[in-house]
């Protein structure tokens, strides 16, 4: 165990953590030269499109230092690389949990970042070891100095900042001198009865449930009968193994590592991130602290184009939870889209990064309506219910007080785009706090804000009025009540509860006006007029007509009397009347996505 070293890599999104780790695992001789790629432990297919981290990957290295205290000792290293997007926090806060220390990375173009702060915090209050690292050095516009004096704002000494560059591989070896040196080695008892911690999980063909674990006490070999604290299933242990990064199977896991085994767990519900891990037979009286449960923040409905591919979609949601802990779901039906679920997520990125992930790798065909935030409505009765679907809001003569949910909003951005920043945020209903200065070149803007109001295109607004430079933080900070009502879309006189928005009083009529504007060039043309309306307490603020597609009957008709012409006309006219009454409009998926663009270039 004092050979050991856990720690993770944590910072701002696209400031070289996947980088960083590709070199290490290269200095380290973890794969050789063939094996390595760009970005390694970002195995995921939508990872290397998008060019972020959405999944924590584990590795274990081999370093043995050639100076210093420890020269000629060989010291296993456990990394894991977490995401830097505010949306996976959820992924970086189970990473550290698993750790003793942490590389808080920091990119020398671009200094202490909204995400670097809360990163810092979060590693604090798990009590981690943190290794100050300026990368990204070897850039014409780096600024190491800069970023130096920023990090030493927050406590660190000039000194202990470590300049490397992850893409030439510049001040790698000295940066693993200072892991091995700084960061402590993992406490624990390898005689003690069996703990160990549960932090991802996921779903193999074969080998069934394969949990990824930290042990803290005891040992953990192949045969053992294990028992999962949470769930009380007892299971026989056919393998365990490390990571390098792919699965390496190995004797035996001791306090301290981190590593994985199967054990035939064929049900993905009796195998939770947080729960505990201990031997049936010699077992720890109690479960080690698990994770605080993520908290939804938008929330969705996932639906599947074909009926017959919900109970396929399930499976598929149970499956996906055991790599990703922090969605939610539960059934739904919707009179306009049938049955499907209603999903939980950490944010708008999340939610596409989801979406996609489940139609790459199920292969399901899905439609997901637009996003909704969780609603506190207080009813004339004193009841207080949440809702997190808009069609479910009770009748307004039922309703005292809607209350939506607020976040305390960090930005921090080039003094000269302050204006533009504040304007936006003034726009979206924001309430001023702060205004602080960084070092003179930078300020940091706290706003609180409506999180209805940040989840659609507020971060693409914010780099485009900021030319990219601009950064955002954001955590929850309770409910606010306020002057909203139910905005509803009716197709053909009919309510469509998919399309259905919670807005600001004041907002409703504009955002009626472009969402039917929208709609009326998404859905197809039919064989009759349709009325697109927007309407909120049955007061319609918005309409447009989709024109009928005009079928040519008369074309058959070469001439003859103008009396056939006539009664071939008139039966048209009765036949699309009969199709007002009866027709049904099919709405693309394109449509329900128009709810998104409404909100933009407010």
């Amino acid at each position: 165990m004092p050979d050991i070293r856990n720690f993770c890599i944590v910072a701002h999104v696209d400031h070289g953590k996947s980088t960083l780790a590709d070199r290490l695992i290269e200095r380290t001789g973890t794969l050789d030269r063939r094996a390595m790629s760009e970005q390694v432990l970002d195995q995921l297919e939508v990872e290397r499109e998008r060019g972020i981290t959405v999944k924590a990957q584990a590795v274990r290295m081999l370093y043995r230092p050639s100076r210093g205290p420890s020269a000629g000792r060989e010291f296993v290293l456990n990394l894991i690389d977490t995401p830097g997007h505010v949306d996976f926090s959820y992924e970086v806060s189970r990473a550290l949990a698993a750790c003793e220390g942490a590389l808080l990375l920091v990119d020398a173009t671009q200094g202490v970042e909204a995400q670097t702060l809360a990163n810092f915090h979060l590693a604090l209050d798990h009590g981690l070891a943190l290794v100050p690292v300026v990368n990204k050095i070897d850039l014409p516009n780096a600024d190491p100095e800069r970023a130096r004096r920023e990090l030493g704002e927050l406590g660190f000494l000039p000194d202990e900042c470590l300049l490397v560059s992850a893409k030439e591989g510049v001040g790698v070896e000295e940066l693993l001198d200072a892991i091995v040196e700084r960061i402590p080695p993992p406490a624990g008892d390898p005689g003690a009865p069996l703990a160990a911690l549960i932090f991802d999980s996921r779903y193999d063909a074969y080998k069934g449930v394969v949990p990824y674990v930290r042990l803290f006490d005891g040992r953990l070999a192949r045969g053992d009968r294990v028992r999962l604290m949470q769930s009380g299933g007892e299971y026989e242990v056919t393998e365990v193994g490390v990571f390098r990064p792919q699965p390496v199977p190995v004797d035996e896991l001791v306090a301290g590592e981190v590593g994985y085994f199967a054990a035939a767990i064929r049900s993905a519900k009796e195998c939770r991130v947080g729960d505990t891990v201990t031997h049936a037979d010699r077992p720890r009286p109690m479960p080690l602290p698990g994770y605080r449960p993520a908290v939804p923040m938008v929330f969705a409905g996932v639906y599947p184009v074909s009926a017959e591919d919900y109970d396929a979609l399930r499976e598929a949601l149970e499956r996906f939870q055991l790599n990703d802990a922090a969605l939610v779901f539960e059934p739904e039906t919707s009179a306009a889209l049938g049955f499907g679920f209603r999903c939980g997520f950490l944010g708008l990125l999340h939610m596409e990064v989801v979406s996609e992930r489940l139609a790459r790798e199920f292969g399901l065909d899905l439609v997901t309506t637009a996003p909704s935030v969780v609603y506190r409505v207080r009813l004339r009765s004193g009841e207080v219910r949440e809702i997190d679907n808009p069609a479910k809001l009770p009748d307004r003569s039922l309703v005292e007080a809607i209350a939506e949910p607020m976040v305390l909003a960090e930005v921090i951005a080039p003094h000269e785009f302050v204006g533009p920043v504040m304007e936006l945020c003034q726009g979206r209903r924001g309430r001023f706090l702060a205004l602080d200065y960084l070092g003179g070149e930078r300020a940091r803007l706290s706003y609180r804000l409506p999180l209805a109001e940040i989840m659609f295109d507020f971060f693409d607004q914010l780099k485009s009025r900021s030319r990219g430079y601009a950064t955002l933080d954001y955590r929850p900070d309770g409910y606010e009540e306020g002057d909203l009502v139910k905005l509803e879309v009716l197709v053909a006189g009919e309510p469509v509860d998919a399309l259905a928005t919670i807005v600001a009083r004041g907002e409703a009529e504009a955002r009626g006006h472009k969402l039917v504007k929208q709609l009326k060039e998404l859905i197809p043309r039919q064989q009759f007029d349709v009325a697109l309306q927007a309407a909120v307490g049955g007061r319609v603020v918005a309409r447009e007509t989709l024109r009928a597609l005009r079928k040519d009957v008369l074309a058959k008709c070469y001439g003859g009397d103008v009396t056939r012409k006539r009664k071939l006309l008139e039966r048209q006219r009765e036949g699309k009347k009969r199709m007002k009454r009866v027709g049904r409009v099919d709405i693309p998926q394109e449509a329900f996505l128009a709810v998104l663009r409404t909100g933009e270039e407010r």
